[in-house]
């Protein structure tokens, strides 16, 4: 038997102090997360971040840096998630979209409002997204090097 990472990407997205985030059923809670998911087969890292969004939020965004690489692991289990959280910039939304299933809405809360409900967040990495983010970590998009789409890793010219 192999044992399998779980490989997610994350996006924070800020406007006016206040940040973009789900609601989502997981386990049968009604959890918050940042629109994250799954990496998928043939997707690079920065596209599955855009696509998980768009898919979650109706949001269309753009990305500008990363923020963290997060490793951790479920309690009591094996499951170890490695979360690569992008800073994202909104461009438009999509009202009409249909969210992806189990996500019951999309909503903006401040970082204070989130530290609040932390008994209803996914994970802990939810607020150390935030609180990286916050605290000024900002990467290069470049950092990550994908060369399957033939990104350089090395900042435009």
């Amino acid at each position: 038997m192999s044992w399998t990472p779980h490989i997610t990407v994350a996006t924070i997205v800020e406007q006016t102090g206040q940040f973009l985030l789900v609601e989502e059923l997981s386990e049968g809670r009604l959890v918050l997360n940042q629109p994250a998911g799954h990496l998928e087969a043939g997707e690079g890292l920065a596209q599955a971040a855009v696509r998980e969004t768009l898919e979650e939020t109706g949001w269309h965004v753009e990305l500008t840096a990363v923020v963290g690489i997060h490793q951790w692991t479920l309690p009591g289990t094996d499951h170890m998630y490695l979360r690569i959280c992008f800073a994202g910039q909104a461009l438009r939304h999509d009202s009409t979209r249909a969210l992806d299933h189990g996500i019951q809405r999309a909503l903006w809360l401040s970082r204070d409002e989130l530290g609040q409900m932390s008994g209803r967040l996914r994970s802990p990495l939810v607020l150390a997204c935030v609180d990286g983010y916050l605290s000024g970590q900002r990467y290069p998009l470049h950092l990550i090097v994908d060369h399957d789409r033939k990104i350089t890793g090395h900042p435009p010219a």
